[in-house]
């Protein structure tokens, strides 16, 4: 019995020291977006083993709607659609940073979940698996659009936009530091706005921007966690 007790351990710590080679950063579960949006999913890991390693993030589950589109982009260049694994070297205590899964909404309503692998390359006994689910409504309104223990993002409105647009948003916790980028689509920004914890509003300007589409990207102390589509009309 003293035996079998020993080896439990044994496996208990091993299972734990692989449990802390690497972890998923958090984000969100949770998206709501409209028709005809583009949702970017951050794809966050940290590697907090002593060595460099291959990690793969893999789409195992979750089929889309059929005017909907899915695909890994990292550093601004997409991969194909049907590729449904991406692998990175990530170098000890560093966290991945630039890749996202992205969502094109299509044009009909639906919910769709999806489901992603996370583990060390030849090694996918250590992985871990993690749900984002997915709602597609026509006018979703001021519901959020991300949601964690740090804070509640709602989608921006007006949307498109001539010279105003708002954000409304809450900190969940005051250590955070929150900001918005706004870019166009080469990823130039066009303006940063923080995001105190004790607002809860951001106002973007528009007023001086050319007709067009950008982007604006949500930042959790540095990390970006969340990049939608804001179209400015004149």
């Amino acid at each position: 019995m003293k035996r079998l007790t020993i080896f439990a351990i044994f496996a208990l710590c091993g299972w734990q020291s692989w449990a802390q080679h690497f972890e998923v950063v958090e984000a969100s579960d949770n998206y709501q977006l409209s028709l005809n949006q583009i949702l970017r999913i951050p794809i966050r890991i940290k590697n907090n083993s002593d060595k460099a390693q291959f990690y793969v993030i893999r789409k195992v589950k979750g089929e889309l709607g059929d005017t909907q589109k899915g695909y890994f982009c990292f550093n601004n260049k997409c991969l194909d659609e049907g590729i449904e694994e991406f692998s990175k070297r990530i170098e000890p205590g560093e966290t991945l940073q630039d890749l996202y899964y992205t969502l094109e909404s299509g044009i009909q309503v639906s919910q769709s979940s999806l489901k992603f692998e996370f583990f060390p390359k030849g090694s996918q006994v250590e992985a871990v698996e993690r749900t984002f689910n997915i709602t597609v409504d026509e006018k979703p309104g001021k519901s959020f659009v991300y949601q964690s223990k740090e804070i509640t993002i709602n989608d921006v409105y007006p949307n498109p936009v001539q010279d105003q647009a708002f954000i409304d948003y809450k900190v969940h916790m005051e250590s955070v530091k929150a900001k918005i980028t706004l870019h166009n689509v080469l990823g130039k920004p066009m303006g940063d706005y923080e995001l105190p914890f004790s607002e809860t509003r951001v106002k973007l300007q528009a007023d001086e921007l050319a007709p067009g589409i950008y982007f604006y990207t949500v930042y959790l102390n540095n990390n970006g966690i969340l990049t939608r589509k804001l179209v400015v009309r004149k």
